[in-house]
C-alpha cells in the first residue's frame, strides 16, 4: 500500500491504496479522457461522510469492474 497524494477543489489531500486499485483507477481515467485528480474529486463528493477517501476510491473501483464484468 503507497500513501499519494492529490490536490482536489483546491487543497491537498492524501490516500493509501494498494498499487492494483491505483492502475485500475488509471485505467478508468484514461477509458473517460479525465485526470486521476478529476476522478478523485468526483469520488470525494459522492463519499458517505463517514467513508474515508481511500476506501471510497477502492469501492468506486471495484463498482467499476463489476460493471463491466456484467456487460460481458
Amino acid at each position: 500500500m503507497k500513501k499519494r497524494s492529490v490536490s482536489i477543489r483546491g487543497h491537498r489531500t492524501s490516500y493509501s491504496i494498494e498499487d492494483a486499485f491505483q492502475e485500475e483507477l488509471n485505467a478508468i481515467a484514461l477509458r473517460e479522457a479525465k485526470p486521476v485528480a478529476r476522478m478523485i474529486a468526483r469520488i470525494d463528493a459522492a463519499r458517505q461522510q463517514d467513508q474515508n477517501l481511500s476506501s471510497a476510491i477502492r469501492l468506486f473501483v471495484l463498482d467499476d469492474l463489476r460493471k463491466r464484468a456484467r456487460e460481458i
